[in-house]
């Protein structure tokens, strides 16, 4: 008895035919753009005017941010072994976790799970801040190393308010951006993970394609990074910093 083929709702193929969610790859070559198909293939339906007009956003939102993050400086290094470039992007991927990149994901589990308790939002931000500092967790999705003010966060609930996006996740986002300023009396803004975390949980997605949107975003960023450490800088050179002082043990030997 030949064995059972395992089931899979994304894509179909055959000789001179592949269709993904059911339309053909030349129908979405001609009518969609690709943050239209990144919809698509996650989501299983076409977007509407609004959901596509979000869906390009978040994803140009996270494509680059200097060359100081560790995705980007794994990216160079990685190329500076003298690796080759599909090594480069995949060894910046891997460097994508729960401290960078990882926010989205987390935020939007967090506010995914609170959003559904009864109460308004402001007081479910209180509970949840007051939660968080008992058992000294840190909320995900805010704060900034070098902004006070995300411009990205701005402009992606700008968007979401025009596509009518802006719902409890985001009041809830919101919310909590007060609350931990209120408690802890410290700024910590909404970054952009935060964000798209909020946006992303407002637009139905589930909290676990957070990372995805990230990566998704991020790639393009990671291959010009990678592209220019090719044909602008000389192999293996100094990234990051070794400005490190020792503090292990002093000269010791081996008993014979």
């Amino acid at each position: 008895m030949a064995d059972q083929p395992w089931m899979s709702s994304i894509t179909d193929i055959g000789p001179g035919n592949i269709r993904v969610r059911g339309y053909h790859i030349t129908d979405i070559m001609e009518h969609l753009s690709f943050a239209e198909t990144v919809f698509l293939i996650l989501k299983g339906e076409l977007p509407n005017k609004a959901e596509a007009e979000m869906m390009r956003a978040i994803l140009v939102a996270s494509i680059d941010h200097g060359c100081s993050p560790p995705s980007v400086l794994g990216t160079r290094n990685v190329v500076s072994g003298g690796n080759s470039l599909n090594a480069a992007i995949a060894g910046g991927v891997l460097v994508i976790g729960d401290s960078h990149g990882g926010a989205i994901e987390n935020a939007a589990k967090i506010m995914q799970s609170w959003a559904k308790k009864d109460g308004d939002t402001a007081m479910l931000a209180d509970e949840l801040v007051d939660y968080l500092r008992e058992n000294k967790i840190r909320m995900p999705g805010f704060g900034h190393r070098l902004h006070n003010v995300d411009p990205r966060t701005l402009k992606l609930f700008e968007i979401a308010e025009r596509c009518g996006f802006s719902g409890r996740h985001i009041e809830l986002c919101k919310a909590i951006e007060k609350a931990l300023e209120t408690k802890t009396g410290r700024a910590l803004p909404i970054n952009v993970d935060g964000a798209i975390g909020a946006v992303i949980s407002d637009m139905g997605f589930d909290y676990r394609l957070g990372k995805g949107f990230f990566i998704i975003s991020r790639v393009p960023g990671l291959l010009a990074h990678a592209y220019e450490e090719m044909t602008r800088e000389k192999p293996m050179r100094q990234l990051g910093n070794r400005n490190y002082a020792y503090d292990g043990p002093g000269p010791r030997e081996i008993e014979k």
